[in-house]
């Protein structure tokens, strides 16, 4: 089996509920979908990168390993184009004793499965209609996929949190049913972070728009977060 990684390197988590963590991160190549905010689009065809065998691979990942590193993040692109190679990676790194890191749209819930064994923390990215994520016929598809995937994280009791990225265009009645329809889906308790990320650079949300989405889902969980990307502000990748 290959892979094709796009590149791979040490850095600081800026993202999500372990924000500031010492991070490996394998940053796998392709991604079929077109999210207006996307801050790495070199990483989109599915022929960019390096291909490499997956004993190579592995070899790549531990020549690049450092001291002290909490986790190993598979990122994209998005993981799932590639699934049964992250599955091997993930398992490889998980005989190291080391958190495995699933950062993925979950646009698939077949391919999430196949992966789910192997990976310990997980960070479900729910996409907003105004993402551009995918035309609207397919959104709710694709949304519907994501949500099985949430319940199938939840049911194997892994680190499970929920990513909701947002900008200006997003508007709080499509972000209200978005919300509704998660916690028809998991509980409070279920969940380990509820992380609401306003873009970066373009179509940045204001302050009043942030707080009215935090005032959505407060109710539901009041553990809720407004996280921005907080790499860029010490210049990391």
């Amino acid at each position: 089996m290959k892979v094709r990684l796009f590149e791979i390197f040490t850095s600081v988590e800026g993202e999500g509920i372990l924000y500031g963590t010492k991070t490996l991160f394998v940053r796998l190549a392709g991604c079929p979908f077109t999210c207006f905010y996307c801050d790495t689009k070199e990483s989109l065809p599915l022929d960019s990168g390096t291909e490499y065998s997956i004993e190579d691979a592995n070899q790549l990942i531990d020549s690049n390993l450092k001291n002290q590193t909490y986790k190993v993040n598979f990122t994209g692109g998005d993981p799932l184009i590639q699934h049964q190679a992250v599955a091997l990676l993930a398992k490889h790194i998980q005989e190291k004793k080391i958190p495995t890191y699933l950062e993925s749209s979950c646009f698939d819930i077949d391919r999430f499965n196949h992966v789910l064994p192997f990976i310990d923390i997980v960070k479900i990215e729910f996409k907003t209609k105004d993402s551009d994520f995918v035309d609207s016929q397919h959104y709710e598809k694709l949304i519907g996929h994501t949500m099985k995937c949430l319940e199938s994280s939840v049911s194997a009791k892994k680190i499970t949190y929920i990513k909701v990225v947002v900008s200006s265009k997003t508007k709080p009645d499509d972000f209200t049913q978005l919300v509704n329809q998660i916690f028809d889906i998991v509980s409070k308790d279920d969940i380990d972070g509820f992380i609401i990320q306003p873009t970066y650079g373009v179509a940045e949300p204001s302050l009043d728009l942030l707080l009215s989405l935090y005032d959505i889902v407060f109710p539901h969980y009041n553990e809720v977060k407004v996280v921005p990307q907080l790499h860029k502000f010490i210049g990391a990748p």
